[in-house]
């Protein structure tokens, strides 16, 4: 049966764990103890591999409440909240970022400006070869990071709204907050949210909205703690883990999303990818891809699409 899911998009935000976003969410496996987050973050926490193998001891114990992202707990109440979702790489952005683009890394850590571009398969490639559209409302990274994808199919963020609105967002659209708004710290994390819930009301207002699936998730923990402690599915060839890495949000809007549910399964970043290739019947990439969940408990499928927007 093909599915009804047409447009995907997946909104990428910076360097949040669980806890420390929806660490106080009702029904949710947080940690409602961490003391009040300052909002603007006064620092940038170190978030590399190294630091998140240390994360026990270094990691930092703060959390925001529901009053400083009141939009993103409004959307897990409505929607699917994933309280179990985890970041693809033990480490920090760019790796992560790869992961959601071609469900894997050459690298651990963020490389220097001079590494790359890498020679990976990719979730585009797939869709290019089935005809289908992808996109992304980027200046051109992470996709540049990858041989064969460049600064294709790239557009101005200000392009998305005026897309949306008109029906031309492409099957699988991936955007990306920009300096100021993309929460990372030191940025002001309500500030980051609004900017989000623009990108979600104009695709909840526009023609793509009864067959779309929003998924907004944070790229890396950004330093900050999480009580959750990830599996060990893969090393890096230090034998460290490697892969998934630390728990973040995850919120997933759609019609068909099951309605005021806190998904518990396990899920990373490539589940993403896998919910891409099954709603569009595509290959895998990877084993990597090719052994992971596809988001599914997230959605109804079986029941008439509820096409209320997000309040």
């Amino acid at each position: 049966m093909a599915s009804p899911i047409k447009t995907v998009v997946i909104i990428v935000k910076e360097n949040h764990t669980y806890d420390n976003y929806f660490g106080t969410f009702p029904g949710g496996n947080g940690d409602a103890t961490l003391p009040q987050a300052p909002n603007p973050p006064k620092s940038d926490p170190n978030h590399t591999h190294e630091a998140w193998l240390r994360r026990a001891t270094s990691a930092v114990r703060l959390g925001y409440k529901e009053a400083d992202i009141p939009e993103y707990f409004a959307y897990a109440r409505q929607f699917t909240l994933c309280d179990n979702y985890f970041t693809a790489v033990a480490g920090p952005s760019t790796p992560n970022h790869l992961m959601l683009i071609a469900a894997d890394s050459p690298v651990i850590n963020n490389p220097p400006s001079s590494a790359g571009p890498y020679a990976l398969p990719s979730l585009p490639d797939l869709l290019d070869a089935a005809g289908l559209t992808w996109g992304s409302y980027t200046t051109g990274y992470p996709f540049n990071l990858i041989t064969k994808l460049g600064t294709r199919n790239m557009k101005p963020q200000s392009d998305f709204a005026g897309d949306a609105a008109a029906g031309r967002l492409p099957n699988v659209a991936w955007i990306y907050g920009p300096s100021g708004l993309d929460e990372h710290p030191t940025a002001n994390v309500t500030t980051g949210m609004k900017w989000t819930v623009g990108l979600v009301n104009a695709v909840a207002q526009g023609p793509q909205w009864a067959s779309a699936a929003i998924f907004i998730t944070w790229d890396d923990w950004g330093g900050w703690s999480d009580h959750v402690e990830p599996p060990q599915l893969e090393t890096w060839t230090d034998g460290t883990q490697f892969y998934p890495g630390g728990r973040v949000g995850c919120v997933v809007l759609s019609p068909y999303a099951k309605r005021g549910y806190i998904s518990h399964a396990q899920h990373t970043h490539v589940s993403l990818v896998k919910f891409c290739e099954a709603t569009f019947g595509l290959s895998s990439i990877n084993a990597r891809d090719g052994a992971s969940d596809g988001m599914e408990d997230c959605f109804d499928f079986s029941s008439p699409p509820n096409l209320a927007p997000p309040q």
